[in-house]
């Protein structure tokens, strides 16, 4: 687990409710318990504050971070998709993104992966497509200095699915849903501490989850199979992260006031 990412999942799972903000001390406590050592989680932050997705505060707990409005955006969008807080209903029509790509070779690949994030996946070369608008994609073209027209398709015969690989993501289901009660258990297991362990075995089943948002678009359900397995995995998962959540929120509550 990269510190990075760990730090977008204890912001998106406990401090985003919490204000979005904590004192150094209580969030290198919190990561302590999932593997990420102090030099780690600092470093990750300076990163973070260079990219714009956090930002210096000073706190009763002393010196501390607060997500910024664009990672406020992000983390509500994947906090959304992680949990199935909203499910837009389909009208049946596509939406087609004609993206006209910024020049410089990074800020393409960047560009890609972002599209990719929200749930949009290339057609053709610099066609998008989804089933749905997403609210982020005007600032996501702002940021690689990408320009598109956008346009509405309704009568599209096949419905175009093959542009993601389901088969692959079937796999990856599949397999999430045979780890993923293990994966709790392994650190459950040879715990003292009940609510530091419900920490660590929820944060790491939100981090496995969480994999799933750049993979998954979330397609409408009438275009998935009856046997889709990912709703077989969203209810397990659901089912668990429940269960963990009073003793992780407990745990958090303690490293935080720990500091104050």
């Amino acid at each position: 687990m990269h510190a990075r990412s760990a730090l977008f999942d204890l912001y998106g799972d406990h401090l985003r409710s919490r204000g979005g903000e904590a004192p150094v001390a209580a969030i290198v406590r919190l990561l302590a318990p999932v593997g990420i050592a102090a030099p780690a989680v600092r470093t990750a932050i300076s990163r973070m504050v260079m990219q714009g997705w956090l930002e210096p505060v000073t706190l009763d707990g002393g010196r501390g971070y607060r997500t910024t409005e664009r990672a406020n955006r992000r983390l509500d969008e994947a906090g959304d998709r992680i949990y199935g807080r909203h499910h837009p209903r389909w009208d049946g029509a596509w939406q087609l993104v004609l993206v006209e790509p910024p020049s410089a070779r990074s800020a393409r690949a960047r560009l890609r992966a972002d599209l990719a994030f929200l749930g949009y996946a290339e057609l053709s070369d610099n066609v998008w497509i989804s089933p749905f608008a997403r609210g982020e994609l005007d600032s996501v073209l702002a940021r690689a200095d990408a320009r598109a027209r956008t346009a509405r398709a309704v009568d599209v015969c096949p419905a175009p699915t093959e542009a993601w690989d389901l088969d692959s993501l079937r796999a990856e289901y599949e397999d999430w849903i045979e780890s993923a009660e293990s994966l709790v258990a392994e650190h459950l297991a040879g715990h003292d501490d009940e609510d530091q362990a419900a920490f660590a075995g929820r944060f790491h089943l939100v981090h496995e989850w969480r994999k799933f948002l750049f993979a998954d678009p979330g397609l409408p359900d009438e275009l998935l199979p009856e046997d889709w397995p990912g709703r077989r995995a969203a209810e397990l998962f659901q089912r668990e992260a429940a269960r963990l959540a009073p003793g992780a929120d407990r745990f958090v509550t303690r490293c935080l006031e720990a500091t104050a």
